[in-house]
């Protein structure tokens, strides 16, 4: 079995988001199966692009 970041797992997410929308309906605010979704692919975006700036960044070698 190959090994990932726990960042790129997408059932992380998933769980993250699932735990923030129960967090979210015990303060009256309701957060469907849609828009839980479309959460968790704009975080992935986010944090996909934010690592890869920070490691372009951060870098010592050149891109060939």
């Amino acid at each position: 079995m190959t090994e990932k970041p726990w960042y790129k797992s997408k059932t992380i997410w998933g769980s993250i988001v699932a735990v923030l929308a129960l967090a979210a309906g015990a303060f009256g605010y309701e957060v469907g199966p849609e828009a839980q979704e479309e959460i968790v692919t704009a975080v992935i975006g986010v944090v996909g692009g934010a690592f890869a700036i920070y490691g372009r960044i951060k870098a010592v070698d050149k891109v060939k």
